[in-house]
C-alpha cells in the first residue's frame, strides 16, 4: 500500500493527449469531489465552486473556448481547434471557480490558496484512483460567464480548467527536485 509521501511525489500533470477516451466512474468522480471539500478553510469559507462538465457538455465547451479564443484573439486554425480537442480528449472537466465572500472577510490571496488545496486535494484523489489530471490556468479570453451552459453568479471568478482522463498507466519516475536544504532554514 502507497504511503501518502508516494502519492504526493508520483502525482503528475497528465495532459488530455495521453488520456484514453475512458469514464470516469460516478463513485470516482463521487471520491475526486469529496477530497476537494475536505481542503483547509480560513474561517471555513470554503470559497471554492465546481462545474463539472462530461459526455456532450465537453463538445459544447469545447466549442465555447474555440470561439472565445477566435473572438478575442482575432486568430483562427489550429490553436483554436487544439483548444476544443483538449475538451473533447478528457473524461471530465471541472471549471474551478472562487466563489468570493461578497463581504470579502478575507483576504483574496487566502480564498485563492484555499481553492488551490481544494484543486491539489481533487488531484491526489484522481492520481490516487488511477485517473490522469492537469490543471490549466485561463487565458485572458476564457470569459466563463459567457458559457450559456452554466450559471455563474458576480461572486464567481474563474481561476482554471482541471483536465481528467482515463490513462494506460501512472508515471513512476520522480523528477529532480531541490533538496530540504536548499529551501529551508532551520531556526532554532
Amino acid at each position: 500500500m502507497k504511503t501518502l509521501l508516494e502519492t504526493i511525489q508520483h502525482r503528475r500533470s497528465r495532459f488530455p493527449a495521453d488520456y484514453t477516451q475512458g469514464e470516469i466512474h460516478a463513485d470516482h468522480l463521487n471520491q475526486i469531489l469529496e477530497a476537494a471539500r475536505w481542503a483547509p478553510t480560513h474561517k471555513k469559507t470554503q470559497p471554492w465552486k465546481y462545474k463539472v462538465v462530461r459526455g456532450a457538455g465537453l463538445e459544447k465547451l469545447g466549442d465555447f473556448m474555440k470561439d472565445q479564443f477566435e473572438k478575442n484573439t482575432s486568430k483562427s486554425g489550429i490553436k483554436a481547434r487544439k483548444m476544443a480537442d483538449k475538451m473533447q480528449q478528457s473524461s471530465a472537466v471541472v471549471l474551478i471557480f472562487l466563489n468570493r465572500d461578497p463581504k470579502e472577510k478575507l483576504p483574496e490571496w487566502e480564498e485563492v490558496a484555499a481553492v488551490s488545496m481544494s484543486v491539489q486535494n481533487m488531484w491526489l484523489m484522481a492520481h490516487e484512483l488511477g485517473y490522469g489530471a492537469y490543471w490549466s490556468s485561463p487565458k485572458s479570453f476564457a470569459h466563463m460567464a459567457e458559457f450559456q451552459t452554466i450559471e455563474t453568479s458576480e461572486n464567481d471568478k474563474f481561476l482554471g480548467f482541471f483536465y481528467m482522463g482515463t490513462v494506460e498507466s501512472q508515471t513512476t519516475d520522480l523528477p529532480k527536485r531541490k533538496s530540504i536544504e536548499e529551501f529551508v532554514e532551520f531556526i532554532d
